[in-house]
């Protein structure tokens, strides 16, 4: 885990790098994949539809900060509050990460005469891409830490994440709104701000160590007793 955050943090702070100097080999690659992209969106109206509305909707950041925002009312029910805060305060963090670097690199999205799609602010990085990775990882690691039933579906929501991190990627780039190191920066700002959150609670936030899931404080309590 901290191997990851360290990795993608790396990485995320070189892009940022590459991105503000204006690297010619990385701009070239943003433009070439943008102008595929767009042509086939251009040329496939049906195909593009589909794709706003699983940017719009499905995979939209308001979508995740609403699991998101399930997931910590539930701890709050459970009495698991400080994870919950915990959660909170992440998202919280990953979001002002987020507007401060659109601010700070204030990159200008791909501009096309015959646009598809629309979106506001700077384009670096991208915050769909970002919030879903960041989303995703904490909702994985909350369900894994204080629902083990969960796991008998653990492949299916797994499944599920990824498709939805690497799929609101996708749209994004195709919708013409973000180009694709954009969105390589928000999944790996957005995994490393998940993992740094982990590695700070289980070190921090619940004594140091794994929480254990409330069935089996239960049992420990009852053979105690």
């Amino acid at each position: 885990m901290r191997s990851s955050a360290v990795v993608s943090g790396a990485l995320a702070v070189l892009l940022l790098v590459l991105v503000a100097v204006g690297w010619p080999p990385l701009l070239s690659l943003d433009r070439s994949v943008a102008d595929a992209l767009h042509r086939s969106a251009v040329a496939e109206p049906g195909f593009t539809q589909l794709n706003r509305i699983l940017s719009d909707w499905v995979w939209d950041p308001w979508t995740m900060r609403a699991l998101i925002a399930v997931a910590v009312v539930t701890l709050w029910w459970r009495r698991e509050r400080r994870l919950a805060v915990w959660v909170v305060v992440a998202s919280l963090v990953a979001a002002g990460v987020q507007q401060g670097m659109k601010a700070a690199v204030g990159r200008g999205r791909p501009g096309w005469p015959d646009p598809v799609d629309s979106a506001r602010y700077a384009a670096f990085p991208s915050g769909h891409a970002l919030t879903a990775a960041l989303s995703c990882g904490l909702l994985l690691w909350v369900l894994a830490l204080h629902w083990p039933d969960v796991r008998r579906g653990w492949s299916l929501i797994a499944v599920t994440a990824v498709v939805s991190v690497l799929g609101v990627g996708w749209t994004r780039v195709y919708l013409g709104v973000h180009w694709l190191s954009d969105v390589v920066a928000g999944w790996l700002l957005g995994w490393c701000l998940a993992a740094v959150s982990i590695i700070t609670y289980r070190r921090y936030g619940h004594g140091g160590g794994r929480a254990a899931p409330p069935d089996q404080d239960r049992r420990r309590m009852g053979e105690a007793q």
